[in-house]
Parts: structure tokens; sequence; C-alpha cells
């Protein structure tokens, strides 16, 4: 994770975030992650659904940070809200293993990342990150989760998976894979060497060839196929 401490935005700006959570110690205790990873501004904290809508069209952060679940308006919903009327603000959830079942609501709902609330400070880090620069990032933990608790049919979408990335050439694979861990293009050009609009006809291609709409969507795929562990 060697790109925690380098400044949020492109132009040396901070990436301005909004903290949505009923409790008040899980919101502290992510702005203190973000306050030691430098290049992050939290701009304001909601405590339900309802007044992170407004707070989110009020300021207009880069990265909205949602929990699920949440008085007045649940997580879900404030998510769909904000992708609406804020298109300028990317969406990352705050889950727990609980909550797997609401991942593809979530995607449906327009969130591009999936944070554990227990998980590794440099992952919610590298998270918040990814989707500000319009990537999506799904915590590799939760993937496993989600996978796991499909249930029946599992070995045949493994088996499809599969398939479906062997059609992908070498390179494609490879940028599946980081595409899977969690890594935004610019991360992906540096560990390729390759310069970052070609790292974007890369991942555009990969989606295209997968038919899926999105990189959470992607990250799945590259799971299933047993790309990542």
């Amino acid at each position: 994770m060697g790109t925690v401490n380098t400044p949020g935005r492109p132009d040396g700006g901070p990436i301005r975030v909004l903290l949505a959570d009923d409790e008040a110690m899980i919101r502290a205790g992510v702005a203190a992650i973000l306050a030691a990873g430098g290049g992050f501004e939290v701009v304001a904290e909601a405590a339900d659904g309802r007044e992170a809508v407004a707070l989110a069209q009020a300021h207009r952060p880069d990265v909205a940070l949602l929990d699920i679940r949440m008085p007045r308006l649940d997580g879900l919903a404030a998510a769909q809200e904000i992708t609406a009327t804020v298109p300028g603000t990317a969406v990352a959830m705050l889950t727990t293993f609980s909550e797997d079942a609401y991942v593809a609501r979530a995607l449906g709902g327009g969130a591009t990342g999936f944070l554990l609330k227990s998980g590794d400070p440099h992952e919610l880090m590298a998270g918040v990150r990814a989707v500000a620069d319009g990537a999506a990032f799904l915590s590799p933990r939760v993937a496993r989760h989600v996978i796991d608790g499909l249930g029946g049919g599992r070995l045949a979408r493994e088996a499809a998976a599969r398939q479906r990335v062997d059609a992908l050439t070498p390179r494609e694979r490879e940028v599946l894979g980081l595409v899977g861990a969690g890594l935004s293009n610019p991360e992906i050009a540096a560990r390729l060497h390759l310069v970052e609009g070609t790292v974007k006809a890369y991942v555009s291609a990969v989606l295209d060839r997968l038919e899926v709409r999105n990189r959470v969507q992607a990250a799945i795929v590259a799971y299933e196929a047993g790309l990542l562990t």
C-alpha cells in the first residue's frame, strides 16, 4: 500500500469524504484512520441516511462512505439518492460479514466500493482512493464471503467464470487479477509498467469481454475463476 501517504487528488488536493454511520464511535474511528493516512478530508458526518443525502448535496464530496443499516433512510437507499442527485460523488458502503446479501442491491444502487468495518486500515484507505479515482473496490474478504454465501451452483459458477477468463489474453487476465485485488488504474499502470491510458483500454476490454458492467462485478468473476485467493 505504497500510495497511502500521497496527496489525495491528482491536483494535490485532499479526497473529500462524507462519513455516514449511526454509531459515533465508528465515525470517529474511520475519520482517525483517514486522518492518519493523509490525503483525505472529512467534510461532513451524518448519523442517518436522510442526513447523509442532504450533506452530500450540500458539500458534494468526492466519496460518500455509508453504513448500510441506518435510521430514517438506510445506506442502500441513500446510495441510490446520492448517485442520482450528486453524480460527481462516488459511493462506498461500509459492510460486515452479516450484510453480504446487500451487495447486489448496493451495486444496483450505484455503489462502487464495499469495505469492511473490521478490515485493515490500509484497505479502507485504498478503497476510498480507488472509488475517488473512478475505479471500484471490493474488499477481498467481502468478495470471498459473498461468493461463498451464494450457496448452490458454486462449482458451475466457478467453471463458467474460468471459461470466461480463459477467453482473455494473458495481459487481460493479469489486469483482471489486479482489478480484483482493488488496484486503481494508476496503481495497475505502476505495477505493470504501462501508461495509464493503456491500462484504461485494457480494463474496458476486460469488462466488455466478460460482459460485466463495472469493476466490482469483474472482481467477483476473478474470484470465482480462482485468480485471487
